[in-house]
């Protein structure tokens, strides 16, 4: 599951002035987060989750969760009335909150969890890869941007926001639909389900 966080934070000139913004090139910063679950059977974890995982909507709960912010270090200049963008930095923040089981559990469940547990990492980082091409794409489409009769870099402001948000929207898109791929029923989301409850 994922948490669709974006922000964009558009500095032009030396409005971020931190050592990460000052180096060259976009970045990924990647924090993990776990919530301990308790249970004797692939059902009571189940339940653990549902009741200790991560806020999804108003009243549920995710198993796991991909959430991401991203800050952007835009520096524009002028040149005889035509603003160039000469830098364009992104930060990509990406959390990942899992489960982690902090109880004693047989053999045979401790293998059905491996390969659960497996399985719900590898979904989550497809969430991430998602993200960071989203990042390298919104990167390349305003790196060089450049706009005549701009004398203030307003315009040039102005159209890296919009590609910003037009490239957000794109990939917003692509997660969604491969969070309803997943989920769907008999999907795979289904089946790491099934194989962790059933022995």
């Amino acid at each position: 599951m994922r948490l669709a966080v974006l922000t964009c934070l558009v500095a032009i000139a030396a409005l971020c002035g931190s050592a990460a913004a000052a180096s060259a090139g976009s970045k990924v910063v990647v924090k993990t987060r776990t919530y301990d679950i308790t249970g004797t059977t692939g059902l009571a974890l189940m339940e653990a989750m549902d009741r200790r995982g991560p806020k999804h909507g108003f009243m549920t709960h995710a198993i796991a969760q991909t959430g991401y912010t991203v800050d952007w270090d835009l520096d524009a200049g002028q040149d005889n009335g035509v603003c160039r963008m000469r830098r364009a930095n992104g930060t990509l923040n990406l959390f990942y909150t899992y489960p982690r089981v902090a109880s004693a559990t047989t053999p045979a469940l401790q293998k059905r969890w491996k390969r659960f547990f497996t399985g719900v990492r590898a979904h989550e980082e497809t969430h991430g890869r998602i993200a960071r091409e989203m990042i390298r794409v919104t990167e390349r489409s305003i790196r060089g941007l450049k706009v005549a009769d701009d004398p203030f870099c307003y315009k040039t402001r102005r159209e890296a926001r919009r590609r910003i948000e037009a490239t957000y929207a794109v990939y917003e898109a692509k997660q969604n639909a491969f969070d309803a791929r997943e989920h769907r029923n008999g999907g795979y989301v289904e089946h790491l389900i099934t194989a962790l409850i059933k022995p």
